[in-house]
């Protein structure tokens, strides 16, 4: 009986300390970490982030995949999920992301456009356009300025910004398109520069949330879903390269 009793006690106190499962965007892991802390700090919850590109993250979710909060890189996403009745209710926008050129190379005074066309540069890694935002707006760039085609042969796509990040840091290539929160993480660990996009020649990239159909009944995910659009987040956010209302 007693051995019966304590195994009860160890699944009750397991499911009590059941941590909320939320879904990120690859361009929130530099600042996640410090998100993640600072709402333990207030409320005692432990979240367990997985990171990937947010189409995928979306398609995971339809699958059947037990999230209880997603923060896309985008907007469009998560209203799918709420018009396909998995969130609770329609997307919030907590962050608007910004778009940068990062090149491992010395560029001077040279514009972004001039740096990816130049002979220097022979690889360029963007994070594919159709499942990651980030990639989506790099596209966008490339083609308002006209040179898309000029510099498609170069083009290396990753499956989201993460792998982007990963390219850029390793040298992998010599420039890349991916988050001002990247580079303000990074900028001091490996010889970087980066030059912000003008936002004007891409749409903009308005980060939406949702509580999915998993988590609408969680307490805990609630208090998570409000600490995002709660001011200390907001500041964290402002620190990593972030613009926020």
């Amino acid at each position: 009986m007693l051995a019966c009793l304590g195994a009860m006690l160890l699944l009750q106190t397991n499911t009590f300390a059941q941590n909320i499962k939320v879904a990120i965007a690859a361009n929130l892991q530099p600042v996640i970490k410090a998100l993640q802390a600072d709402f333990k700090k207030q409320t005692n919850i432990s979240i367990d982030a997985i990171s990937g590109a947010s189409g995928n993250l979306a398609t995971q979710i339809k699958n059947g995949a037990p999230f209880d909060v997603f923060l896309s890189a985008d907007v469009a996403f998560p209203a799918g999920l709420y018009k396909a009745k998995l969130a609770a209710q329609p997307p919030v926008v907590y962050a608007q992301g910004i778009l940068v050129m990062c090149s491992t190379k010395k560029t001077g005074n040279a514009s972004w456009e001039k740096i990816i066309t130049s002979a220097k540069v022979k690889r360029i890694a963007i994070a594919n356009p159709a499942i990651a935002p980030y990639g989506k707006a790099a596209e966008e760039a490339l083609k308002h300025e006209g040179i898309y085609n000029q510099v498609k042969p170069k083009l290396i796509t990753g499956e989201s910004i993460s792998q982007v990040n990963t390219y850029i840091s390793t040298g992998s290539v010599e420039a890349g398109f991916t988050s001002l929160s990247f580079f303000k993480e990074n900028s001091s660990k490996f010889p970087l520069v980066a030059q912000t996009i003008d936002p004007k020649i891409y749409a903009p990239i308005e980060q939406g949330m949702v509580i999915l159909k998993h988590g609408q009944n969680n307490a805990d995910a609630a208090k998570f879903y409000r600490y995002i659009l709660s001011a200390p987040a907001k500041k964290i956010l402002v620190q990593y390269g972030y613009h926020v209302q």
